[in-house]
């Protein structure tokens, strides 16, 4: 392969480059997503709104599991047991 391979594919680096870039992103992205305090912080106001009325306590329920499942997820990610790949 080496430079051979080098050589031909040049025309693709560009495209490799914005392949990189994307994953990258997705990488920072789902970082912030799986954040425990990030989550935290979510289910922090969800508590708030639902206090002050703005959504039912069904509207809670839903969103707190969805949270608390991305918290499950996040603290397997930070101890090493999980493999990135949501249920």
């Amino acid at each position: 392969m080496g430079l051979i391979s080098e050589v031909l594919l040049l025309p693709f680096a560009p495209v490799r480059g914005t392949s990189w870039v994307i994953q990258q992103v997705v990488r920072e992205a789902e970082r912030i997503y799986y954040d425990p305090a990030t989550v935290r912080a979510e289910l922090s106001r969800l508590e708030e709104q639902l206090g002050a009325g703005e959504i039912t306590e069904e509207e809670f329920d839903l969103m707190e599991d969805e949270l608390l499942d991305r918290l499950d997820i996040a603290m397997r990610r930070s101890a090493g047991t999980d493999d990135g790949t949501a249920r």
